[in-house]
């Protein structure tokens, strides 16, 4: 045999100790550590650094996973989007609709004053209309809404924002119909200031910003910041809407009347719809007067109270109305004979007339 052939090729290691012996001293070492680490913490060093070098393997297993995720969250359909934000800004239209009078319903309560009849009238449907035209003149403030008489639309309809009081329905035609805004100069709404209660009427200006109080006397407590709130009076908008607030207040002392600006809540310049409401118009009939007796169809107007009723005027009767006729002499009761009345002539009138004419007056 030859020497080549006696070399033993074996690579070192495997000819190091036993897998026995290699065993205890890795886990006599695995068990050294845990005790190092639990009782003086001498590996928190070394386990960071060994987390930040095994990042890059966690973030490469989560990759497709959070990949996935992003792009099914991305490919949402733009209809269901469109669909989720136009029902909650109706929504929303609709709650500020509700809670646009709690602030006038506050200082009435604040102020223990009893509802007037006909005052609790309420939004018991509405309509979105959607704004198609704005007249460009600037002292004509109209808008033009897609809503017409087939959708029930009627001239005088109020119409309201989110913010307040819009305007209301000049002009119906079939699909559209014309409103006039509160800030058109020939537009004029009946209102009240509802930290006093006093009422009086805002005037457009022709500006969208701007409604003007000219019929204020010049003592009344008016501030700047007081909300300005529908009346009711005139029937075309319910008490307690709120349609501007005061901006600036000018007491001038050789004017009997306040100079007042006040700002619309509406955004008359920005909105693109408003909301078309009907209101409870149910009010209460006049109850009749105690001891009122029924109207009698065909009977004439009763004569006033006061009044003379006037006496005919004729032969036997004296010409001033209201004075007894003017008796003749009177007959003695036993001249008066018993003969056959046919056989009697009859009376003449002079002999009915008086003795004298009844003296001029």
């Amino acid at each position: 045999m030859s020497p080549i052939q006696d070399h033993d090729y074996r690579p070192l290691l495997l000819a190091g100790p036993s897998l026995g012996l290699r065993l205890v001293v890795l886990c006599a070492v695995s068990i050294a550590l845990m005790v190092a680490d639990h009782r003086q913490q001498y590996t928190t060093v070394v386990r960071g650094w060994l987390s930040l070098a095994a990042y890059p393997f966690h973030w490469a297993v989560d990759a497709p996973f959070s990949a996935w995720e992003s792009i099914s969250g991305s490919l949402a359909t733009r209809s269901s989007l469109e669909a989720d934000n136009a029902r909650l800004a109706a929504e929303n239209r609709h709650l500020k609709l509700r809670l646009m009078r709690f602030e006038s319903l506050e200082q009435e309560n604040r102020r223990l004053r009893e509802a007037r009849r006909g005052s609790a009238r309420v939004a018991e449907k509405s309509l979105v209309a959607e704004i198609l035209k704005v007249d460009l003149d600037p002292y004509r403030q109209r808008v033009l809404v897609n809503r017409g008489a087939r959708d029930g639309v009627f001239i005088g309809q109020a119409a309201l924002d989110a913010n307040g009081i819009f305007g209301q329905v000049t002009r119906v035609g079939p699909i559209t119909a014309e409103i006039i805004m509160i800030s058109d100069p020939e537009h004029a709404i009946p209102v009240q200031v509802n930290r006093t209660g006093v009422r009086t009427i805002a005037v457009g200006t022709g500006q969208p910003g701007k409604l003007v109080l000219p019929y204020l006397p010049r003592n009344e407590d008016v501030v700047v910041g007081d909300l300005v709130v529908s009346s009711g009076l005139g029937g075309v908008y319910p008490p307690g809407y709120p349609v501007a607030r005061v901006t600036d207040v000018n007491r001038d002392a050789a004017e009997p009347l306040l100079s007042v600006g006040v700002a619309p809540l509406a955004d008359l310049d920005r909105d693109p719809e408003v909301l078309l409401v009907w209101f409870d118009s149910r009010i209460a009939e006049p109850m009749p007067e105690p001891g009122a007796a029924p109207a009698t169809a065909g009977a004439g107007p009763a004569p006033a109270v006061g009044q003379p009723t006037a006496t005919p005027t004729g032969p036997g009767t004296s010409g001033t109305p209201g004075t007894p006729p003017a008796q003749g002499p009177t007959v003695p009761q036993d001249t008066v004979t018993t003969a056959d009345p046919a056989a009697a002539p009859p009376a003449s009138p002079a002999a009915e007339a008086p003795a004298s004419p009844p003296p001029a007056t």
